[in-house]
Parts: structure tokens; C-alpha cells; sequence
């Protein structure tokens, strides 16, 4: 791999398209906390680092589907008090790579390289690391910790799908898993964006427990939605094209994962009901929490919540 490079916001006009200063504008309240680094001659990610005076530990934080590293914002900020925190934009999100098929398949196998690139690069101690990670996020990390077991000291994951079973999943999550329904389904998300950017976190919650965005993730995600000719649903879709191999993959080595893992799920989640975290935790003798009210996003429903879930882990 090529020589790590970080670009700050003064050399933005200097990066590739995707990373021109207008599709930096979403940031400007993060201005000084946000910049990119090169993971290789394909892949370059805009992440985000909010420093702590006297850090006890370091937190990184790996976003899911439409999401970009901006809805970890409020959480980062209340966690800097004592812990580093770590973000970035998975490839096909937020204004990281969007690299054509032929050089980066999105597959979560290959999603678990480019989280292991960044650690590296970004010089974090695995030793006092704690990965939280939810949606499409989750099966990448735990890819990655078969193969290497001290990747963190501790990994949460939520609201995934770790193993093939349909009958936990969302219909549209099922259809693009395979042809002939899964091109239909991909098209259908790119016409609807609009509807999915504005509504995907308020689904399966009652109108007292629906909640708005931020006013800045909200704009980051509809700002990112497309660049460079592809977009985050394209993104996903590619993803869910190697999904099934790299389940199966998951499940067939469980007894390799020894990484220590906590499972935390939304009670009311209508995109992959608790059932699979049920599963998954009891496969792998985890700790298990399942959020009363809480659907498929708790780190933006309860915030705090999240926050507590970090500090329990350093504890």
C-alpha cells in the first residue's frame, strides 16, 4: 500500500471531484476535525478524529446504510471528554471513494480490509480500542476479528445480519440479494432516495417515538447520496451482492471469533427484527441488549444511550 496522506480542509480544492469544496460544505461545523487519508491507489476515506485532552482509550465508530460519519457528531463531541473518537465514511458513502466494480467490489470481505487499513494507517492502539459498529458496518468488523483477534479490545455490534435468514429481514432487504429481484429493487431505492433519506430512521416506530436527524447528518447524507456516478444505494446494493457468501463465511468460523463482543439491538428494529441478534448472541455467548422502543438506529434515537454503551466497555 501506498505512503499514508492525510488532506486537511485548506487542501480540499486539491483533491478529486468527490472531495471539492462544495461537497465539503456539509462539514464546516466540524471543519477542524474532519480530513481525508489515502487507505490505497484506489481508496481514499474522509473521516473525522475529535481528540481528547488526556485520552483513556480510543473509540471508533463505523456507520450503516444511507449514513455518513456525520451522525456520530454529538456523540463524538460528548465522548472527546475522555476518549479519542474516530469516524469515516465507508467506501460508497458520505464523500469517501466510490471506485468502479472492477477495481472494489463493496463486498463486506473487502469492507473488513479497508477497516483494517485505516486502523493501521491511523496509528490506534488496538489494545485500548473499542469498535462500535452497526448495520452494514457490523459483518465487516467481524469478518476482520476471525483473522485477527486483538483488532479492539471490545466490538459492538447491532441491528445486522449476520447470518442468511430471511425471515428476519425487511422484503426489500431480501430482494437484493439475488436476481431478478434484486436490479428492480436497487432501481426503486435511486428513484425513491428522497423518501428513504427523509424516513428510513422513522419506520417501524410509533409517531411518539419517531425523531427528526440532525440538520447536519441530515444534509451530509442528502448532499452524498450521489458522486462520481454512483450512489449510496448503489453501494448497497453491490454490497448485498456478495452479502450471502460472506454470511455464510461468518457463520461457518464462529469458533475463530474471540474477540470479545457485546450485540445491542432496537426492540421495535422493522429492517432486521431482534430474533437475529438473539441468535447471533447466543451462538456466540455474548452479552445481549435489547433497547425497549428503540428501532433500527439506536445511536441516533438514544444518543446517550450509545454514549454509556462506550464507557461501559473501558470500564
Amino acid at each position: 500500500m501506498s505512503k499514508d496522506k492525510t488532506v486537511n480542509a485548506a487542501s480540499v480544492a486539491a483533491t478529486p471531484s468527490s472531495h471539492t469544496a462544495e461537497a465539503f460544505a456539509s462539514t464546516q461545523a466540524a471543519q477542524d476535525a474532519v480530513d481525508f487519508i489515502e487507505i490505497d491507489e484506489v481508496l481514499t476515506l474522509r473521516r473525522t478524529i475529535v481528540r481528547a485532552p488526556a485520552p483513556k482509550g480510543t473509540v471508533l465508530f463505523l456507520h450503516g446504510f444511507p449514513e455518513t460519519l456525520m451522525v456520530w457528531k454529538g456523540i463524538a463531541t460528548t465522548l472527546a471528554r475522555d476518549y479519542d473518537v474516530h469516524a469515516f465514511d465507508w467506501p460508497g458513502y458520505g464523500q469517501s471513494s466510490r471506485p468502479i466494480l472492477a477495481r472494489f467490489s463493496y463486498a463486506p470481505r473487502d469492507y473488513a480490509q479497508v477497516l483494517k487499513a485505516y486502523i493501521e494507517r491511523a496509528g490506534i492502539d488496538r489494545s485500548n480500542l473499542v469498535i462500535y459498529s452497526t448495520d452494514i458496518a457490523a459483518l465487516p468488523v467481524l469478518l476482520l476479528a476471525l483473522d485477527e483477534p486483538t483488532i479492539a479490545r471490545q466490538i459492538i455490534v447491532g441491528d445486522f445480519a449476520p447470518f442468511d435468514r430471511p425471515q428476519y429481514m425487511w422484503e426489500n432487504l431480501q430482494n437484493l440479494k439475488a436476481e431478478p429481484t434484486a436490479s428492480p429493487t436497487r432501481a426503486y431505492m435511486n428513484k425513491t432516495s428522497d423518501e428513504i433519506l427523509e424516513n428510513v430512521h422513522r419506520r417501524g416506530l410509533s409517531p411518539a417515538e419517531q425523531f427528526d436527524l440532525p440538520i447536519d447528518a441530515q444534509h451530509d447524507m442528502t448532499r452524498s447520496w450521489s458522486l462520481d456516478g454512483m450512489t449510496s444505494a448503489d453501494a448497497f446494493a453491490h454490497y448485498y451482492a456478495n452479502f450471502t457468501r460472506d454470511q455464510h463465511y461468518l457463520e461457518a468460523n464462529l469458533t475463530r471469533l474471540k474477540t470479545p463482543v457485546k450485540v445491542i439491538w432496537g426492540e421495535k428494529d422493522l429492517y432486521i427484527t431482534s430474533e437475529m441478534g438473539t441468535e447471533f448472541a447466543g451462538k456466540i455467548s455474548a452479552k445481549l441488549d435489547i433497547l425497549p422502543g428503540i428501532g433500527h438506529f439506536p445511536h441516533l434515537q438514544s444518543p446517550e444511550q450509545t454514549v454509556e454503551e462506550i464507557r461501559a466497555s473501558f470500564r
